[in-house]
């Protein structure tokens, strides 16, 4: 239950909605809106000149694009698409296919890990700024199709 407009601690979202069910446009709700297209001009002027924030903004939407390509990568099986009709059986599915995904980025991982350890002891150090690179969402060396056993727990 939300609290009341008059308690003053309302979410801004309940707070606009309450405006745009108003017939006439109320003055704050105006006020509100051109404070808001400020502050996006605002922001649109310091994106433009950042070049570092235009960076890790890409470099964000890059993991989120690998990590969408390691799902549909692992949900081959109908092309992709949950097409179970009931909402129990997409809550069943959904999970099943982020433990997958978790499995992979954990093997990976370890693996990586692994890798630079046996690097450090090899000789030559792996530099830092090239292990904030590296990213644990690859798959081409795991074999997504074929038939999986695991032990049954007693």
């Amino acid at each position: 239950m939300l609290p009341p407009l008059t308690s003053g601690a309302q979410p801004p979202s309940q707070l606009l909605r309450k405006f745009a069910a108003y017939p006439r446009q109320h003055e704050l709700a105006v006020t509100l809106r051109e404070i808001g297209r400020v502050e996006r001009t605002l922001f649109i002027v310091d994106w433009m000149l950042d070049a570092d924030m235009q960076r890790r903004a890409n470099t964000g939407l890059n993991k989120g694009e690998a990590h969408h390509a390691l799902k549909n990568a692992l949900h081959i099986a109908r092309q992709g698409e949950i097409r179970d009709r009931s909402s129990e059986g997409q809550h069943y599915r959904m999970p099943g296919l982020n433990l997958l995904a978790a499995i992979v980025v954990y093997w990976n991982t370890a693996h990586l890990g692994g890798a630079v350890g046996q690097r450090k002891h090899a000789g030559p150090t792996v530099e830092p700024e090239l292990l904030a690179h590296i990213s644990p969402l690859g798959w081409a060396r795991i074999l997504l199709t074929g038939e999986y056993r695991w032990p049954k727990r007693r």
